[in-house]
């Protein structure tokens, strides 16, 4: 019989005991720690060894990537475009690192790679908030033992190096000219389905960004 303990931190304590059996593993959500306790029974039932939980098996950084985007699809915020781009450049870059790895050194040397092959400084600073992000979700939804200050001394670092920082201003909005050879453009290729130019006057028309129009109904 499984038995729930609500702990002072806010999180979840379940305990079983059933066949001379006593296994027990620590949650924040009670739904994650029900389900566990179902399946761990089971296991004693069938005479196996109850396996640890889905997030106590968690090791690499691709894997909390994963849980993260599983937990928002659960509660109907599936990354956007440019957010699903980002994680999976950094799955490319630090998926395979084991979580105890990515630690101040390592994320400096992934700012470094990164701006070597181009990013600029503001693209790597919002690359080093997503990996942030990723890590402080794990450690707030699931309890796991991961630490954000590395992430937080390494933004500094590549700040210091030039690395990490605004983006460059724009000087000038585009000329009503080049608006229209880019309009002609798009409007005389044949095979071009998205209606690019009422597009380019739309956003020139309200300022919204490329992730405001695309959500816009």
């Amino acid at each position: 019989m499984a038995t729930y303990t609500k702990l002072s931190s806010g999180s979840w304590r379940v305990q079983i005991r059933r066949k001379g059996r006593y296994v027990s593993e620590t949650f924040l959500r009670r739904d994650d720690a029900r389900r566990w306790a179902t399946d761990a029974e089971r296991q004693i039932d069938r005479g196996e060894a109850p396996s640890k939980s889905r997030v106590a098996r968690l090791k690499t950084f691709c894997q909390l990537i994963d849980l993260h985007i599983d937990d928002m699809c659960d509660v109907g915020k599936s990354p956007l475009r440019s957010k699903a781009a980002a994680l999976d450049m950094l799955r490319r870059h630090l998926g395979k690192c084991s979580i105890a790895a990515l630690d101040r050194e390592r994320l400096i040397r992934f700012g470094r790679d990164r701006a070597a092959q181009g990013a600029g400084p503001m693209t790597l600073g919002i690359d080093i908030g997503f990996v942030k992000l990723i890590l402080a979700h794990a450690a707030a939804v699931h309890g796991l033992p991961v630490k954000v200050e590395p992430v937080d001394l390494a933004r500094i670092a590549l700040k210091r190096l030039g690395l990490v920082g605004k983006g460059h201003q724009r000087d000038r909005r585009p000329t009503q000219d080049e608006l229209d050879r880019l309009i002609a453009y798009f409007d005389a290729n044949p095979r071009q389905i998205a209606p690019v130019s009422q597009i380019i006057r739309f956003a020139v028309a309200t300022a919204m960004s490329q992730e405001e129009i695309c959500k816009a109904r």
